[in-house]
Parts: structure tokens; C-alpha cells; sequence
């Protein structure tokens, strides 16, 4: 049986088809920068979600702040403020 796509594939005797090396990557590391992580609705729906990522091991939950009320009944806000290094 004859390939179909047999000009796809590659001929160990043609050497116009070599794939060059990839040059290095540098990166620059910057001063770290803060990040704020805001969570805001009902206290069980905040409180779950601070829970959650803290088992995936995003977060400690005592890095949240305590629950605060915010304008609008029954919601609450929490907030965690987190410094990140971003590469450029």
C-alpha cells in the first residue's frame, strides 16, 4: 500500500528540511510585584472558595483577611495580597 502523504515525511537525505536549534531564552526577573486577590459574595461562597484554594496549595487560609461586610447585604468580601516575580 502506497502512503498517501509520503511528501510529509521526512527524507534522513535531505538536509534543507533540518530544523534548527532553538536559540536560549533569557529572561529578565523584575522586582517583585504585588498582586491582589479579591473574593466578594455570600460568606459560605467566600469562605468555600478560600478553602478550595487552599487544598490546591494556592493560599493559606490565614492569609485571607477576616470576612468584611461590603455595601450591599448579605455579601462580604475577603482579600489577599500576594507578591509575584514576572518575567519580561
Amino acid at each position: 500500500m502506497k502512503l498517501k502523504y509520503r511528501n510529509f515525511l521526512a527524507d534522513a537525505s535531505n538536509q534543507d528540511l533540518a530544523i534548527p536549534h532553538p536559540q536560549p531564552i533569557i529572561s529578565q526577573v523584575t522586582e517583585p510585584e504585588k498582586i491582589k486577590h479579591t473574593l466578594t459574595g455570600s460568606s459560605k461562597a467566600v469562605i468555600g472558595t478560600i478553602q478550595v484554594l487552599h487544598q490546591l496549595g494556592y493560599a493559606n487560609i490565614r492569609d485571607w483577611t477576616p470576612l468584611l461586610p461590603t455595601s450591599n447585604p448579605g455579601e462580604v468580601m475577603s482579600i489577599l495580597v500576594r507578591s509575584i516575580t514576572v518575567q519580561q
